[in-house]
């Protein structure tokens, strides 16, 4: 099998890696759930890559993300759920479908506009997905499979944060489930008050004490504030929070540096020495960006 352009290609290898017989041992053991973890380490190495800013890598990890795309829809295919080519489908039936300023006729497009239009779409796209479910109940699947995946996700829970993948990473989560609470009026429209609260919860922090338990879930009220504070400015926390950590990095690095220059390391410093490091490489910064 030679390699190509064609997606197609990249579809056949994945099915042969899941030959029972003849296949990979690794890939023909794995499940949707086994492979959960390398599909999260593979979107933090596409991440990588473009904060890198490094072109060959984030070919290689955008290929490494789409295998994972590929790996579960052949999981799929091979218990009757759905395949590749409906995957395909289904988001290129989505983008069209949202974009009716763009793909529709002349008169969609000239009322790109037109009020209930987003809700009339997406309405169609859950009653679509209502009606997948009920064909999938119904559906010849593999033996384990119905009892597993053929009821699908419960339609019935129909609140309004219901539809925010508890999954998410915790910055991620909090944000989208605050953005969606915004949309019935539930909010601040102000930093101040959200600023008067934050002080309020370190407050709250401090106060707990030795208690663990409360320590934990009075510091999960200061990091939602932080966010709701994110918001309010327009700043993702979760880049913030990154690009602070990529200037900690650095810094220590540089710590790391000076100190065996010295012929030292910082273990063996005290807390004092290790701050003196820490401001010079935090100087040497400053200087770099000035």
């Amino acid at each position: 099998m030679q390699p190509s352009r064609d997606i197609a290609r990249l579809v056949e290898i994945m099915a042969a890696l899941r030959q029972p017989e003849t296949g990979c041992p690794w890939d023909v053991e794995q499940s949707f759930d086994s492979i959960v973890p390398y599909t999260i380490e593979e979107t933090y190495e596409v991440v990588d890559a473009i904060e890198r800013r490094d072109a060959p890598d984030l070919k290689e990890e955008l290929g490494d993300l789409l295998l994972q795309v590929v790996y579960y829809a052949q999981m799929a295919s091979e218990i009757g759920l759905f395949t590749f080519e409906d995957v395909v489908e289904g988001i290129t039936t989505k983008m069209i479908r949202r974009h009716p300023h763009v793909f529709g006729d002349v008169e969609a497009r000239s009322s790109r506009s037109a009020k209930g239009q987003w809700e009339r779409i997406k309405a169609e796209e859950k009653r679509e997905r209502r009606e997948a479910r009920e064909r999938l109940r119904a559906a010849p699947l593999a033996d384990g499979a119905a009892g597993e995946w053929a009821p699908g996700r419960d339609e019935a829970k129909s609140g309004l944060l219901d539809g925010v993948p508890g999954a998410l990473p915790a910055l991620v989560l909090s944000r989208k489930i605050q953005e969606k609470a915004a949309t019935v009026g539930f909010d601040w429209t102000e930093a101040a008050p959200i600023l008067a609260k934050l002080r309020e919860e370190t407050d709250e922090f401090e106060a707990a004490g030795d208690d663990r338990d409360a320590q934990e879930a009075e510091l999960g009220d200061v990091l939602f504030t932080v966010v709701n504070l994110a918001r309010r400015y327009e700043i993702d926390p979760d880049a913030a929070l990154r690009r602070t950590t990529a200037k900690f990095r650095a810094r220590f690095a540089a710590m790391e540096a000076q100190a065996a220059s010295e012929g030292r390391t910082l273990a063996d410093m005290s807390l004092e020495d290790q701050e003196a490091l820490w401001q010079r490489a935090k100087g040497a910064e400053s200087r770099s960006t000035g």
